[in-house]
């Protein structure tokens, strides 16, 4: 009987997995790890859920005056509340010294001002934009040019381009150019849920553009860098050092949860 009933419960495994929903499907939201490999038009992602309901979200680039550089810095920086960290990833543009070229604010204090000016590269690819979270963990992205002081963010980061603008690509990305980086970025799906991306080989703009908005049902996603781009995934046992990094974004579970 033993062997009958196992045999039952393994078609029915069978038959449930039939019915799967593809890989480009963002994954149930009641996963305990937020980060998934994730296939889209024929390139591989690695896409974090950071969940306002579930976890906490802070900015971090230094410690002290010395600016942290990368996950090792930081590990060693958030001490033992490192045990509740979820993933980490560098979210945003930085200058030599690796500290923030545009808008970042920290524990609801400003450290440097919106920057509107223009200039090259990617940053000032306008419209560039702004990454928020409010004081109850909720997320926004708006662009630069929107973004009011008054508004008293807990975290904001500064980058550049803006990916997706209200369901529409960057007007000035192309569908799939022939500049291929690793990249990665930030989408918000809701003011509950955002999703930090990493993609997991060199892609063009408009591919991570495009996942964002069709993989991943983000409205609204915002660059944060490619080339340097790094991540911090502590259940896949995976510790990107390859580069110095300049704002990094942390998510933890939060206690109550």
């Amino acid at each position: 009987m033993a062997a009958i009933r196992f045999s039952l419960f393994l078609l029915a495994a069978m038959l449930a997995g039939c019915g799967a929903e593809p890989a480009t499907q963002p994954p149930p939201t009641a996963v305990a790890d937020p980060c998934r490999h994730l296939s889209f038009e024929g390139s591989q992602f690695t896409a974090c859920r950071y969940d306002a309901h579930r976890h906490a979200l802070e900015l971090a680039d230094e410690d002290g005056s010395e600016p942290l550089r990368g996950f090792a810095r930081l590990r060693d920086h958030l001490g033992a509340r490192g045990g509740r960290l979820l993933f980490a990833m560098n979210a945003g543009m930085f200058d030599e010294a690796g500290r923030p070229i545009g808008l970042y604010v920290e524990a609801g204090r400003e450290r440097h001002a919106i920057n509107l000016r223009a200039g090259p590269g990617n940053f000032h690819m306008l419209p560039n934009g702004v990454f928020a979270v409010d004081g109850e963990g909720r997320v926004a992205i708006l662009p630069s040019a929107r973004y009011d002081p008054a508004s008293r963010p807990r975290w904001a980061t500064q980058s550049g381009p803006l990916l997706v603008i209200d369901g529409a690509l960057h007007p000035q990305i192309e569908a799939n150019g022939d500049s291929l980086y690793v990249r990665n970025g930030v989408g918000v799906a809701d003011p509950a849920t955002a999703w930090f991306v990493i993609s997991d080989e060199p892609v063009s703009f408009g591919r991570l553009a495009r996942f964002f908005r069709d993989a991943l049902g983000c409205r609204n996603a915002l660059y944060f860098d490619g080339a340097v781009s790094s991540l911090w995934d502590p259940a896949a046992s995976r510790l990107d050092d390859a580069h110095q990094i300049g704002p990094m974004v942390a998510v933890f579970a939060r206690e109550d949860s």
